[in-house]
């Protein structure tokens, strides 16, 4: 129970007295007495040492048969880094059951996606999660309908779907087995009478600290003209779902380690994967304290993370969309590139059936990009074909941006146009790798060689080795550090011709 912790009995034991807030997350506090399991912030009565036991998920607590707390409400813990360190095999499963793959497929499946047989697959989550595939699922999905019901008024069978079960009594079942009460009995009343009905509100939480202001800055620059707007308080686009599509807004919540997340038009058995991937795209999950740690003695890149710690990644809102801006922002300013993408957007995308507010298309799709006629769009004809060439391989299953990283990134520097820059890029924004690397990148050599280290492209990659497993991070503080401000300039060396000047901009 404690091995995979990383800390000993008499840390977790302080963190649990202190209640310390940089712990939430990480690890779930058990009490035999009452079977209860809670997260290292409750507010409860400290119980007894013999009394407490130490779980790394909700999910391996529930298992060993404790209920949740419902005062401290586990299931609106920030993400749960706790398969950090576990084998490379757990990780994407876990990512996979995170962004519903056991929703509407069996265990065998997972497996099957993973290369292996469905009985290896639960000995490895046995061994490094203490809990079943089946249970983590169960758990994700109890948690989601229980923040449900607290905290919206979407009818009872709404949440049930919109939580990955297939009927209200099944629902009922799985829910008072966990909770011990129907799913009725969590209604909050006081809040049936205020909103805006067609709107679903949700809170989602991180660990403080959060550069709100840095992630903004990057998101205003590029803003393409009817999919997002933003502001200094918040962020809107509208976004495509499983079934339908709708329109999202975030923004930070004052005095709370949390982000408002406001959803328009979304269908309810679409809202889980949603709240997934905003988690994703504003970087929820992170954990500021552990990637401090882990930067602590490297002289250069200490002072950086101090400045600015709660620097997060600002995804993009999947994959596809980060290798398109990618692609048309190779060798062109960050304006450029964002009207570049407004153009496709209105001639490729989907247009909305009513404009809110200014916002009038979807992002276009791979199967939209793959076949259009983009000679006037303002992109060379050499990087039209390679923006066409990714958009065919994604449509056609070539790229498949379920698979391991690796995988990802080897089937992008494949195509021609694409080199192993961009598929870094691709790898950091879209599919929201830590530990994803630009290879190459200008800048990261400019600034490791103004502090005496001898940086060549094969160096640059040695001393990276040094930054696992949060080389994203680490490249996101020296981009930062090169310019003062969020726009963060690149280099594209895929893109550059033999002889030619290196050219650095911004990534779109």
């Amino acid at each position: 129970m404690l091995g995979g912790f990383g800390f000993t009995r008499g840390v977790l034991d302080r963190a649990r007295r202190s209640r310390d807030a940089r712990f939430d997350g990480k690890f779930f506090i058990a009490v035999t007495s009452t079977r209860i399991y809670c997260r290292p912030i409750c507010p409860s009565r400290t119980s007894k040492d013999a009394n407490v036991r130490f779980y790394l998920t909700a999910a391996e607590a529930a298992a060993a048969g404790f209920r949740p707390c419902l005062r401290c409400r586990p299931e609106t813990a920030p993400g749960s880094p706790a398969w950090l360190g576990t084998s490379a095999i757990v990780q994407r499963a876990l990512r996979l059951i995170q962004d519903g793959a056991l929703d509407e497929s069996s265990i065998e499946q997972l497996a099957a996606r993973l290369g292996m047989g469905s009985r290896h697959l639960r000995r490895l989550f046995a061994r490094h999660v203490g809990a079943s595939p089946i249970a983590v699922a169960q758990t994700r999905r109890l948690h989601f309908a229980k923040q449900l019901l607290d905290e919206t008024r979407l009818p009872i069978t709404e949440v049930a779907l919109a939580a990955g079960f297939g009927s209200i009594r099944r629902f009922n079942t799985v829910f008072k087995a966990i909770y011990r009460r129907p799913p009725r009995e969590f209604r909050r009343c006081h809040r049936t009478d205020d909103g805006d009905e067609a709107e679903i509100t949700l809170c989602l939480h991180y660990r403080p600290p959060y550069d709100w202001s840095q992630l903004q800055q990057f998101l205003v620059r590029r803003v393409v003209t009817g999919i997002e707007r933003a502001t200094a308080d918040s962020y809107v686009r509208t976004v495509r779902t499983a079934t339908s599509s709708a329109i999202l807004r975030v923004r930070p919540l004052p005095a709370v380690a949390a982000l408002e997340l406001r959803i328009r038009g979304c269908e309810s058995r679409d809202l889980l994967a949603m709240c997934s991937s905003v988690r994703r795209m504003f970087d929820l999950t992170a954990d500021p304290a552990r990637i401090m740690a882990a930067f602590k003695a490297d002289a250069h890149l200490r002072p950086l993370i101090e400045r600015t710690p709660g620097l997060r990644i600002p995804g993009t809102w999947d994959a596809f969309e980060s290798g398109v801006r990618a692609i048309v922002g190779q060798q062109v300013s960050v304006r450029a590139a964002t009207t570049i993408l407004g153009r496709l957007a209105a001639r490729c995308g989907e247009r909305l059936r009513a404009e809110v507010a200014g916002l009038t298309h979807l992002f276009p799709t791979p199967a939209a990009l793959a076949e259009a006629k983009l000679s006037d769009i303002g992109l060379p004809r050499r990087r039209v074909d390679a923006l066409q060439r990714f958009a065919r391989a994604v449509r056609d299953g070539v790229i498949c941006f379920d698979e391991s990283g690796e995988r990802v990134i080897a089937a992008l520097t494949a195509l021609k146009g694409i080199g192993a820059w961009t598929a870094g890029y691709v790898a950091l924004r879209g599919l929201g790798d830590p530990d994803a690397f630009p290879a190459g990148d200008l800048v990261l050599r400019r600034q490791l060689a103004a502090a005496g280290r001898s940086c060549s492209v094969e160096q640059l990659s040695a001393i990276a080795e040094g930054w696992r497993p949060f080389r994203g991070y680490a490249v996101l503080h020296l981009w930062q550090a090169d310019t003062g401000t969020t726009p963060w300039p690149i280099r594209r060396p895929e893109t550059a011709s033999a002889g030619s000047a290196p050219r650095l901009q911004s990534p779109a």
